[in-house]
């Protein structure tokens, strides 16, 4: 029988998707997005969910979509 995983053992990701340039924002704003591994327009990545990343999700609402990974 194969092993069944341990549904606290799964980590929560969402998919970050860069929407809006970091041209002209505040330094800070620019920064959070490098954070985020995000440098281009439709550059996406798969990060795991938790307080850090969606404080840093928050800080740049605007210029991004989030989607939760299943």
């Amino acid at each position: 029988m194969a092993e069944s995983e341990n549904v606290s053992d799964v980590k929560k990701t969402v998919r970050v998707t860069q929407i809006n340039s970091a041209l002209g924002r505040k330094p800070g704003q620019k920064a959070t997005l490098v954070g985020l591994g995000l440098n281009k327009i439709r550059a996406t990545r798969v990060l795991e969910d938790t307080p850090s990343i969606r404080g840093m999700i928050r800080k740049v609402a605007h210029l991004i979509k989030v989607e939760d990974v299943v």
